[in-house]
């Protein structure tokens, strides 16, 4: 049996430039927001602040990624990536037992699951930021431009959403370790 899942896409070397790390190509991911329950988003910069507006968790290294593709996992590759999780949760922001970081990890699992109702390999982006004194996500889909001549290229039309436009970061500046 096969689950669909986020899966870690990296299209240019931007990922490793924004964020402090960057989640490898092919990993399996979720939105990840929990990350940031102990921080003020007010008071986030930098590397960090980019996680937060627009960053996927992905599972195995822990990094951020810009961009995942909806793609088919195994029952054995979920239930290692639900294992990863919640070992994550469990030691990083201290379960109280192994039984209610596995609980968290799956309730985030099967959010990110239900974000993959689309056709395998349709790319997600996600925004995150404050409205109204509360975190909100935005998930947009991306799909690839038909009848182009480039359907082998990674050439994206993008759907357009009422979605606010998101912060543009200073690249250069991030590459030098600044602020964007």
């Amino acid at each position: 049996m096969t689950h669909r899942l986020p899966r870690t896409l990296r299209l240019d070397p931007s990922d490793t430039v924004i964020f402090g790390t960057a989640a490898e190509p092919g990993e399996w991911a979720v939105p990840g927001g929990f990350e940031f329950w102990d921080e003020a988003p007010e008071a986030l910069s930098g590397r960090r602040r980019q996680a937060f507006r627009g960053g996927f968790l992905g599972l195995s290294s822990f990094g951020w990624s810009t961009l995942v593709e909806v793609a088919e996992a195994t029952a054995e590759e979920r239930a290692a990536a639900l294992a990863r999780l919640a070992r994550h949760i469990l030691t990083r922001h201290g379960a109280p037992d192994a039984a209610a970081a596995e609980a968290a990890a799956r309730e985030e699992l099967d959010f990110a699951a239900s974000l993959c109702n689309h056709p395998l390999g349709t790319v997600l982006a996600l925004s995150r930021g404050v409205e109204e004194g509360a975190v909100r996500e935005r998930f947009r889909t991306l799909h690839r431009r038909a009848g182009t001549g480039l359907e082998g290229l990674p050439v994206f039309a993008l759907v357009e959403t009422d979605a606010p436009e998101p912060d543009r970061p200073d690249l250069a500046a991030l590459a030098r370790g600044g602020t964007p």
